[in-house]
């Protein structure tokens, strides 16, 4: 019988489409309840959000606790809430995901087997459309995401990040809180002080989740530059990167520049262009041949979100080099972030 207690820590903004079964899913946990406990910090939403919530916090008084997140900003909502949490496990959670019912189970059981510092499961991906289903596919290949252990469902074993995670309480101690500044890359930026701390993480089959994954080119296209621009401020506040994946989309598009731009090289550009291409599109196929189902129909699709995800994530780290180079903005929460997990006064101030 567990003994450990649990608090899920959940941002949320303009989520009312998806809050209610998201919570349903974390409060009908084959977890004892009266282990369990929930914290939502909610970015002041707009489009009925919070009356949602209010209804639900008189469904569940005892369990679930709501609070304001008026920075709007997912990091500082995470960071905010940490400091609430009464668990000796931390779960962090997201809006967009499902969660199987012995998810929190599993997060403490692999925690305590392994000694891991964070545990979490593989990046399912859940489709409810067309184009989320060309996408799952583009995600589940090398060509889309590279080599990341965290998006395959097979993989066990020690890995340097996780899709969300389940955090002993003293990691934040130790390793300090979320960095509120640090949206989209939160979890990939603390996960990365863990390892050069001397923590360690663990990917387990057991612990089962899917995400909800955007829902039109335009969306992923803003994603993954945000994905991005995230990942240069996590490398050059870090100097260093935990892999060499982020470089391979921005090498891409410094690549693409270089050859556009010079013209000695301008001949072989068509050659260059064409070659990755007809990747793009050969992967296209192989990937929607597996299954079941196979979706042959979704090809054009899923070829045209492999350059939409490289070229964006590869500009957004470019951009975020720029900005993030000329313009540092951990230096004045660095302390913060490395001591007793307390939110700063103004995080919208120090993100600025």
């Amino acid at each position: 019988m567990p003994t450990t207690t649990v608090t899920v820590i959940v941002p949320c903004f303009n989520e009312v489409d998806h809050i209610e079964a998201c919570l349903r899913d974390l409060f009908e946990q084959d977890y004892p309840a009266a282990l369990l406990d929930v914290v939502v910090a909610d970015g002041m939403s707009t489009d009925g959000t919070r009356a949602v919530l209010a209804e639900l916090a008189g469904r569940w008084p005892q369990r679930l606790r709501l609070i304001d997140n008026p920075q709007r900003v997912q990091a500082a909502a995470l960071a905010a809430m940490v400091p609430l949490a009464t668990g000796d496990v931390i779960v962090r959670a997201d809006v967009h995901a499902r969660y199987a019912p012995d998810y929190v189970r599993q997060c403490v059981a692999v925690g305590a087997a392994t000694g891991a510092d964070n545990v979490g499961g593989a990046m399912r991906p859940l489709a409810a459309t067309r184009f989320q289903q060309a996408l799952c596919r583009a995600l589940d290949s090398r060509l889309g995401v590279g080599n990341a252990g965290y998006r395959d469902a097979e993989r066990e074993g020690w890995v340097d990040t996780v899709f969300l995670g389940a955090f002993r309480r003293d990691v934040f101690t130790r390793f300090g809180n979320f960095d509120p500044c640090a949206t989209p890359n939160e979890d990939a930026e603390l996960n990365q002080r863990i390892l050069q701390g001397g923590g360690r993480i663990y990917l387990s089959r057991a612990i089962v989740v899917h995400y909800v994954p955007r829902s039109s080119l335009r969306a992923l296209a803003r994603q993954y530059f945000r994905y991005g621009k995230g990942r240069a401020r996590t490398a050059l506040k870090h100097r260093r990167l935990p892999t060499v994946r982020p470089l391979l989309p921005f090498g891409l598009v410094v690549g693409g520049a270089v050859l556009v731009a010079t013209s000695r090289w301008q001949p072989f550009t068509r050659w260059v262009a064409a070659a990755y291409a007809t990747a793009c599109l050969a992967e296209a196929v192989r990937v929607s041949r597996q299954g079941p189902p196979a979706v042959p129909s979704s090809v054009p699709v899923i070829a045209a979100i492999f350059p939409v995800m490289h070229v964006c994530h590869g500009v957004g780290f470019a951009a975020g080099l720029v900005r993030y180079g000329l313009r540092p903005d951990w230096k004045r929460i660095l302390r913060w972030c490395h001591s007793e997990p307390e939110v700063p006064v103004s995080i919208s101030e120090e993100c600025s």
